[in-house]
């Protein structure tokens, strides 16, 4: 155990690579996107520090060149989860116990290899196998994820610092204690950042975890797994399982010794998990934490006094970056119809500029949607929203999987206010228009407001108060930055619980409150149980 009192310096956000034409860092990205995408790897289980191979295998694909096979990995099922649940629990006596600034160290190193010798090889994975442009990530597998281990680490340390107050002759502690089972950490496949935290921030505060990434993401996760072992996470405190949700999840959530589960991915999955934890509370240990974010259906609200060229600029970022597969990208429009024809000029005029294809080819904005399934879903509700009477496309809507799963950037305009879309709004009726959009989505977890009018956009921020977690005043919903502005949202986007923040890591430990009397009483009775002194007459 060290004797000393030690900090670490508030982390700093990791600055983004610009990857202009003949910099060093394009230089390198392009040497490693040559290297890794000409080789195919066998991707392993990792249970207790031991790769595992089931013989049980999934593809990892190039969504841009789904005839590009990047590699094989093995599934994980019901014995290979017993036997990560197994090594969990063997992991955790040390691990628990071992000292918080030996734990940090481990993941400020991981930290530093990711900003150096990891960074474009999680980069090249990214672009490779979520078919990410070299910009977006940048921002995610190297940036984003740098910033969580960074600043996770400084919120251990605010969190370890809330102390009680003592009284005379007494000394009260707070500790947290890491929980006594296991955390399972379901990860998805649009950030290889949120890969990286879900296991990371509870095993940070002392727990151990299974890892289910997404199927369609395994690739990055795999880089992922090598950066922890290579930053020196002991054998079994994260143990790497891809698989089926239902192979995976349902032994682990049968299991007695679940205390938490922390999760990204789609609204039903999380209700369903919700639903098999109540069904099954009886079994467990402790009753589980459950910590999830879902998604959403995020909104950009226009005032009158809108700029309409950044407004533009915003939706098409906001919209259309990597394929508007972000929980957080926007997906509705409110806009006064007297900004209307002016900001369709603007936006379409912007479309008409965005390049999709391969994304190691820097001239695209775009890429392709993740995989099959996503193209499918996507096409037929383009193809619904060409059919309906109430909507009407006014670019995009093209789809070709030929080569790779490529949806053209898309708007739809709709007259019908509870389509969800695009939808141009009478000046006059800006207040039943703010509560059309509060009430036409379960979802709260993203959305932006534009305008100049300062008391309209006060206006608006009230009005629309619960409708995000993350809300916007004359940017697009995206692009959260850790340290900056905690993610997460509410009502059906989830619990809320702010990845980046010290809230997350808050739930992943359970305090114990210790009172040290020093000099401690040798008889029971209180001075009110004393009589009162006879006086004298």
């Amino acid at each position: 155990m060290a004797n000393g009192l030690f900090r670490t310096k508030m982390p700093a956000n990791e600055p983004v690579l610009a990857f202009a034409p003949g910099s060093p860092e394009r230089r390198d990205l392009n040497e490693t996107l040559r290297r890794i995408g000409s080789r195919k790897i066998e991707i392993p289980l990792l249970i207790g520090g031991k790769k595992v191979k089931t013989g049980r295998l999934g593809d990892c694909q190039c969504p841009h060149d789904h005839r590009h096979l990047l590699g094989r990995y093995h599934k994980a099922g019901r014995k290979e989860v017993e036997l990560a649940i197994e090594a969990a629990q063997r992991a955790w006596p040390d691990w628990s116990r071992m000292d918080w600034s030996d734990r940090a160290a481990i993941f400020l190193r991981a930290a530093e290899l990711l900003a150096g010798p990891y960074r474009q090889s999680l980069n090249a994975a990214t672009m490779l196998g979520q078919s990410k442009t070299c910009h977006q990530a940048e921002i995610d597998a190297a940036c984003e994820l740098i910033d969580f281990l960074r600043f996770n680490v400084h919120y251990l340390q605010h969190i370890y610092s809330e102390q009680p107050e003592s009284g005379p002759g007494m000394w009260n502690r707070v500790e947290y204690r890491p929980l006594e089972g296991f955390v399972l950490a379901v990860t998805p496949f649009n950030f290889t950042s949120i890969a990286g935290n879900l296991p990371t921030a509870p095993a940070l505060m002392g727990n151990t975890v299974l890892w289910k990434p997404a199927s369609s993401a395994v690739y990055s996760a795999h880089f992922l797994t090598e950066l922890f072992t290579e930053a020196g996470l002991p054998p079994g405190v994260i143990n790497f399982v891809p698989g089926s949700g239902g192979d995976v999840g349902d032994p682990a959530l049968a299991s007695p010794r679940l205390s938490g589960v922390h999760f990204t991915g789609s609204t039903a999955v999380f209700q369903g998990i919700w639903k098999t934890i109540g069904t099954n509370i009886e079994r467990y240990a402790d009753y589980p934490r459950i910590v999830g974010e879902t998604g959403g259906k995020d909104f950009v609200f226009a005032h009158a006094s809108a700029d309409p060229r950044s407004l533009a600029a915003s939706l098409v970022r906001g919209a259309f970056e990597y394929q508007g597969q972000k929980c957080s990208a926007a997906s509705r429009a409110y806009i006064p119809k007297s900004l209307w024809k002016r900001l369709e000029t603007e936006l379409l005029s912007q479309i008409s500029e965005v390049r999709m294809g391969d994304p190691t080819d820097y001239r695209n904005f775009m890429g392709a949607v993740i995989d099959k399934n996503a193209y499918e879903d996507i096409e037929r509700y383009l193809k619904y929203a060409k059919r309906s009477p109430d909507a009407k496309t006014l670019t995009g809507g093209g789809c070709d999987p030929s080569r790779g799963w490529f949806i053209e950037p898309t708007v739809v305009q709709t007259t019908n206010p509870d389509f969800r879309l695009l939808y141009v709004y009478a000046d006059r009726q800006l207040d039943a228009t703010l509560d059309l959009c509060d009430r036409s989505s379960p979802y709260a977890l993203t959305g932006a407001v534009f305008g100049r009018d300062r008391k309209a956009l006060v206006h608006m921020a009230d009005r629309l108060r619960h409708t995000a977690g993350n809300f916007y005043i004359n940017d697009k919903p995206t692009g959260a930055v850790v340290g900056q502005q905690p993610f997460g949202g509410s009502r059906a986007s989830g619990t809320n619980d702010k990845a980046g923040s010290a809230q997350n890591l808050q739930r992943w430990v359970t305090p114990r409150t210790m009172k040290e009397l020093f000099v401690p009483p040798r008889h029971f009775a209180y001075s009110f149980l004393h009589p009162e002194e006879e006086s004298e007459e």
